[in-house]
């Protein structure tokens, strides 16, 4: 093989491995970061990954949050009027935060169907709802006040 063509050769081949290496490595770290929004009825079919960063919303049940005493701990409940899923959150919550009232809960899901939140998110007045909980709720057959549609 000619010394100008074996060059190129080496050049084309360092250029695809080390693209292809490039390419992994955003994809792996990108792998991490993604947020996906599930319901809490897909949550109750199983639809959801355990252990794996999502988002759950809907309304917070009625007389469902629990704060604990000694810590800044709640536990509260988000459903679609499907299903219900019970989160934990340590932290301090939205002044817009409460039971009725629609929110979006960041975290993971653990082998019991809790959902351990590391963030949570309310809206921000009484006619804004999230679209992911609008639709979320609208699939349901309710509206954003938990009336049938």
């Amino acid at each position: 093989m000619h010394p100008v063509r074996k060059q190129r050769l080496y050049l084309v081949l360092f250029l695809v491995v080390f693209s292809s290496a490039a390419i992994g490595l955003v994809a792996y770290a990108l792998r991490g970061n993604i947020n996906l929004f599930f319901s809490p009825a897909d949550v109750a079919a199983g639809k959801a990954p355990v252990g794996q960063a999502l988002r759950v919303g809907g309304m917070v049940v009625d007389g469902s949050v629990q704060r604990s005493d000694d810590s800044l701990v709640v536990r509260f409940e988000i459903t679609d009027f499907q299903s219900t899923v019970p989160v934990v959150y340590e932290g301090i919550l939205p002044d817009l935060f409460g039971e009725g009232q629609g929110a979006v809960a960041s975290g993971e899901l653990d082998a019991l169907g809790v959902l351990q939140a590391s963030e949570v998110l309310a809206k921000h007045d009484e006619n804004y709802m999230p679209p992911e909980v609008a639709d979320a709720l609208e699939k349901s057959g309710f509206d954003h006040k938990g009336n049938a549609q």
